[in-house]
């Protein structure tokens, strides 16, 4: 193995995603043939030298796993949690691979969910410049007139930043509405301040769709490992959604919404 990047050695190794390894040298915790390094564009190679996190040793994986979890409410998207919380990869009984989350779901929110050891298929799925579409069924305590619809689907600023072009569709009318979302971005809570931007709290939130890829039968907290084939389809993606925006989605599409009648 050539010498590259420490973070993305840590990264195929399993241990974290790239964006956590870099947090894990920044913090000292990352060391090389017994030396701290804490410089990002330090390169090493795993063949030849000893590369340790946290006083363990690395090893490249023996095959690469690529998994999909339904994940819980209440729930944390972390290897640990220091309060004692339930943590998702709790839930991966029997798989003998160190893997880690691509992204997150926040502690109150369900629904699908990656894991895998490979740090290149875990940087496609998560870089900024990605957009892999996501889709989740969201439950709002109202509903949005038609005019915020359209601020909805165009971009509105949160935090004193436009979110990116969104799919909106109701799917279900009553009191407490149920809508389809459709993001190309991840950034943390955006449903929830989107629709706090309107005056709205999100009741419950289900990550239905990443990609082509759906939770299927899964039930909570069940996981299964994912087709070569499925894997190859999430890394062809088509990465940015089209310019136009309509009522129905960002790209035009329905997209399938036969979880709804599934959240209980």
């Amino acid at each position: 193995m050539a010498l590259e990047r420490l973070q993305k050695i840590i990264s195929t190794a399993g241990v974290a995603s790239r964006r956590k390894a870099e947090e894990f040298i920044l913090a000292g915790q990352v060391t090389v043939n017994g030396a701290v390094v804490t410089e990002l564009g330090t390169k090493a190679d795993l063949d030849t030298d000893h590369i340790k996190v946290n006083g363990k040793l690395l090893h490249a994986p023996k095959q690469k796993v690529y998994i999909a979890l339904y994940k819980p409410i209440n729930t944390v998207t972390t290897l640990s949690d220091p309060q004692g919380r339930p943590t998702v990869t709790e839930l991966l009984r029997g798989v003998k691979e160190r893997v880690y989350p691509v992204g997150r779901l926040d502690y109150h929110s369900e629904g699908l969910l990656l894991f895998t050891n490979d740090g290149d298929f875990a940087n496609k799925m998560t870089a900024k410049e990605s957009h892999v579409p996501k889709t989740y069924l969201v439950k709002v305590n109202g509903r949005l007139a038609h005019e915020q619809e359209e601020d909805f689907r165009h971009g509105i600023y949160v935090e004193g930043q436009r979110t990116a072009a969104a799919g909106l569709k109701l799917i279900r009318a009553a009191d407490n509405p149920w809508y389809e979302v459709r993001l190309f971005e991840g950034r943390k809570n955006q449903i929830r301040m989107m629709f706090r931007h309107f005056g709205f709290l999100v009741e419950k939130l289900k990550r239905v769709r990443i990609g082509g890829l759906t939770l299927g039968s899964l039930k909570p907290g069940e996981f299964r490992y994912l087709l070569p084939e499925e894997v190859q389809r999430l890394e062809r993606t088509p990465r940015r959604p089209k310019a136009s925006v309509d009522g129905r989605d960002v790209d035009g599409r329905d997209v399938d919404g036969r979880d709804v009648d599934e959240r209980g």
